[in-house]
């Protein structure tokens, strides 16, 4: 299962980077590296399990409560990449034994939860979010780390396509 994997990769990414790297975006709204971590703590405290559980338990009788894209920020401060890390592989390892101890079957899969946005959910899509929700984070860690060598590249920048895509 990918879910399993994150962790992993996150820490293997991370591991040891230099302030520069870790605590600096790409600019605009992105985020560094430090806040991806702290926004995926997050997710795993107040999102993923407990909206399984609130369609497993209510269906869609009570809509989630909305997820604060942000609500990470004073998590965060003053704590080291690495302490971020562990945090998260914690959490992760947590959620993963709820999401085991779940049994879900296939018609478990189908059961019906409502987002506050996007109506009417399952979990099988909720687990697959999940997954995505992942992938596109490590991305966005990686052009995070790739984009701060922009300059140093020179001439190759027309052959690194992480570095010019929008």
């Amino acid at each position: 299962m990918l879910l399993t994997k994150t962790p992993t990769v996150l820490r293997e990414l991370c591991r040891d980077l230099p302030a520069q790297l870790s605590n600096r975006s790409e600019g605009h709204e992105a985020w560094s590296p430090v806040e991806v971590l702290g926004h995926l703590i997050d997710g795993e405290n107040v999102d993923w399990i407990p909206r399984l559980r609130m369609i497993l338990a209510t269906g869609e009788s009570i809509a989630f409560t909305p997820f604060d894209r942000e609500g990470f920020r004073k998590f965060i401060q003053e704590k080291s990449l690495d302490t971020l890390l562990a945090e998260f592989q914690r959490a992760r390892t947590k959620n993963l034994e709820a999401l085991r101890d779940c049994n879900l079957t296939n018609e478990d899969l189908q059961r019906t939860g409502m987002h506050p946005e996007l109506g009417r959910v399952t979990v099988q899509q909720l687990l697959a979010a999940w997954v995505v929700h992942d992938l596109g984070h490590i991305r966005q860690i990686v052009r995070s780390v790739a984009r701060q060598f922009h300059d140093e590249v020179g001439p190759w920048e027309e052959y690194l396509s992480i570095l010019t895509e929008k």
